[in-house]
């Protein structure tokens, strides 16, 4: 049995540290670098109905609409596709798990018909500053996309912004999304956008290691940029799911959030302040573009992506779901085995390890959980969202528990495993386990979330060590299989 081990744990949890820094480094200088957890394709579509190339504006990721293949099939450059949205679209497609669609000029919005540019038939929409009001019926669609399992990434401007004179700029059209539709207008991603044009500034992400927006698959995020933009304001007593990942400089809390995120049903919401953080300076030829996605002050790129990834799954190798009924057999957990080191999960310091004191199954990481021998709390937790249509579900896990306790009748230490909802309430507990469960090897652990289809949900392992006598709950190939 090992002994006490927090100073191993904290020496070789800074190892790893150093490791995934130099690699999110890496990853910064080429975004265009293939997540671990690419599988099946993320279905996005990027909306071009409501004039996002009025003026100088060309949001776009290709000319070629719907389908930016028609342009180039195999893009390696931003340049491949004409857009000054290419650069974002050129990355996702490189990575191979992503199928992307623009919604062109002249359609509408909508969900469960039978277009091919249907709501249905994606995992997130991405509303890159539009500048004309959404119908009623395409408000409707797009909160019940969201509201069943949809990605919604929202991107305005400065207030002023009305880039083809029509009366309305994106931060009104995008506040009267959010408080003027049929299916929820109380507040219902937790906050408002705020009428401001705040002329310049390089926003910084909070402290937070375990964010999967800001410490995704693409890099680290550190910084953004403002050249004309805006800022939010939180209201968590209406969404308690709501958090502000990048601040503008003075402000924390519920005010002057640049970056925010939020889930809303089923479905997950990202929200940025500005559209230049998102153009790459390329596009059609006659606008006048600015290069903020390259920007050397901000790390804008990994930003977009990550929060693009996080939104159509979190890049666990299956699409979030705004679809009404399909399920394609997939395994859902990102970092099963978890030998991609922290990332995917959001865990305590040290439980992703590869310390010696407590053999993986297989690989050399696994999910170390507690044995300190001293009161101690340690989390090990990811997000998926099970397609509606999964008639299968089934989470299984192969669990050690070895312990210094000599009890056979006390529970002194626990492991809960349970499943949570987008605001954090539990659902179920599935199991817990003590140090009465302890054993020599690792015992397959199984359990059906069928019962879950068409949510997205958390699944939580939670270990509690008393005062004295260690016990270590170590958990390793984990997985998710849907069918």
């Amino acid at each position: 049995m090992p002994g006490p081990r927090r100073f191993r744990r904290r020496l070789t949890t800074g190892l790893a540290g150093l490791g995934l820094l130099v690699a999110s480094a890496a990853l910064q200088v080429s975004t265009s670098a293939t997540p671990a957890h690419a599988a099946t394709a993320h279905r996005v579509l990027f909306d071009n109905a409501h004039a996002e190339t009025a003026g100088n504006a060309d949001w776009i990721i290709s000319t070629s609409q719907p389908d930016p293949l028609g342009q180039n099939p195999s893009p390696s450059a931003e340049t491949d596709w004409t857009g000054a949205l290419s650069s974002w679209g050129v990355a996702l497609q490189k990575t191979g798990g992503y199928s992307l669609k623009t919604l062109p000029s002249g359609s509408s919005l909508s969900y469960g018909g039978s277009s091919s540019t249907d709501l249905s038939n994606f995992d997130t929409l991405v509303l890159p500053e539009p500048n004309t009001l959404f119908t009623s019926a395409e408000k409707t669609a797009i909160m019940n996309f969201v509201k069943n399992g949809g990605g919604l990434f929202m991107i305005s401007d400065h207030t002023g912004s009305d880039r083809n004179n029509d009366g309305k700029d994106s931060v009104q059209i995008l506040n009267d999304l959010m408080s003027n539709n049929s299916v929820d207008s109380t507040d219902p991603f937790g906050f408002s956008i705020d009428s401001l044009n705040i002329a310049s500034g390089n926003p910084a992400a909070i402290s937070d290691s375990t964010d999967p927006v800001l410490h995704g698959s693409f890099g680290t995020v550190t910084k953004s940029l403002i050249a004309n933009g805006t800022t939010a304001t939180l209201k968590p007593s209406d969404n308690s799911s709501v958090k502000g990942l990048l601040y503008r400089s003075g402000y924390s809390g519920n005010t002057g959030a640049f970056f925010v995120t939020s889930t809303f049903g089923s479905g997950r919401v990202a929200y940025w302040g500005d559209s230049s953080p998102i153009d790459d300076g390329t596009g059609q030829s006659g606008n006048t573009l600015y290069d903020g996605w390259h920007d050397s002050s901000a790390t804008n790129a990994a930003l977009a992506l990550n929060a693009t990834a996080w939104l159509a799954g979190s890049g666990t190798g299956s699409g979030g779901g705004g679809g009404t009924g399909s399920c394609t057999a997939a395994q859902l957990l990102g970092n099963g085995g978890f030998e991609s080191g922290n990332t995917v999960w959001s865990a305590s310091s040290g439980v992703i390890t590869n310390d010696s004191g407590e053999a993986a199954r297989t690989g050399s990481y696994k999910a170390w959980l507690d044995g300190y021998g001293a009161a101690h709390t340690d989390t090990l937790a990811q997000t998926v969202t099970i397609p509606s249509g999964c008639t299968t579900a089934a989470l299984n896990f192969y669990l050690h528990v070895d312990t210094a306790e000599t009890t056979t009748s006390t529970a002194y230490d626990t492991l809960k495993v349970q499943v949570l909802n987008g605001s954090g309430t539990v659902l179920s507990t599935l199991a817990t386990y003590s140090n009465l469960n302890a054993q020599s090897g690792y015992t397959q652990r199984g359990f059906d979330l069928a019962g879950y289809a068409g949510q997205t949900v958390t699944i939580k392992f939670t270990g509690t060590e008393g005062s004295t006598l260690q016990t270590s709950f170590v958990v390793d190939d984990t997985a998710l299989t849907v069918s």
